[in-house]
């Protein structure tokens, strides 16, 4: 069960990455928020060097092809990610955003290590679920932002979900974590609203399309 739970998630997290690559060449966008994007990516370079220098196993591998497959939606982000902001967020400022979300990422990764050490897998599995939880909500908050689903994918919000139950079910359920078990709920939650607010949205165009008509005016002297 254990190595079942592990392949799946995995699979779901590659197809997550996949699916975001492809529609950031595409639609030349991102389709992960760069917040989650930085702590994925300080978390799954950390610890794919240190479990494959130490004791290699299958999410060793499975973390170095994530962190490999991050570089590139990094990419998606810093090539196409300037059109999603305000004229004001000049593309020198906008680097030097990104630059400092992933260097706070890997200060945020490293605290986690700091305060219960590598051996500790506390600081692996509490920094994932907590990012998680951020990501499910951020791709809830990008929704939002881009009114609708542009640079989004019912795939990427399915992944997520299954991806992140897989490992709630073995840390939290199986291995008896309450604080895994609860924040894994709780990123269920979000990740089945994330993709009913996308279910929605294939069926409900014109009260997108409404929505974007609205707020025109006021939104226009903003754009890039």
């Amino acid at each position: 069960m254990e190595l079942f739970l592990t392949a799946l998630s995995g699979i779901a997290w590659t197809i997550v990455y996949i699916v975001s690559i492809r529609i950031g060449f595409t639609q030349k966008t991102y389709a992960m928020p760069i917040a989650a994007l930085g702590l994925n990516i300080a978390w799954e370079w950390i610890y794919s060097i240190y479990d494959l220098t130490s004791a290699p196993g299958p999410q060793a591998y499975i973390n170095l092809v994530w962190a490999l497959a991050d570089v590139v939606i990094l990419f998606t982000f810093f090539r196409y990610g300037r059109a999603e902001f305000p004229s004001f967020v000049t593309r020198p400022l906008f680097i030097a955003w990104g630059v400092a979300i992933l260097g706070t990422s890997i200060a945020i990764q490293l605290l986690f290590i700091r305060e219960f050490g590598l051996v500790d897998m506390r600081a692996a599995a509490y920094s994932a679920f907590l990012q998680n939880l951020l990501m499910s909500g951020l791709f809830i908050a990008m929704f939002v932002a881009r009114r609708g689903a542009r640079g989004q994918s019912l795939t990427i919000a399915i992944a997520k979900w299954i991806g992140t139950l897989a490992p709630t079910l073995l840390l939290g359920a199986i291995q008896n974590s309450p604080f895994i078990l609860g924040i894994g709920i709780l990123c269920s939650i979000f990740d089945l609203a994330y993709i009913g607010l996308l279910l929605w949205a294939r069926t409900n165009p014109p009260q997108l399309a409404a929505s974007d008509r609205a707020t025109e005016p006021a939104a226009a002297k903003y754009t890039p």
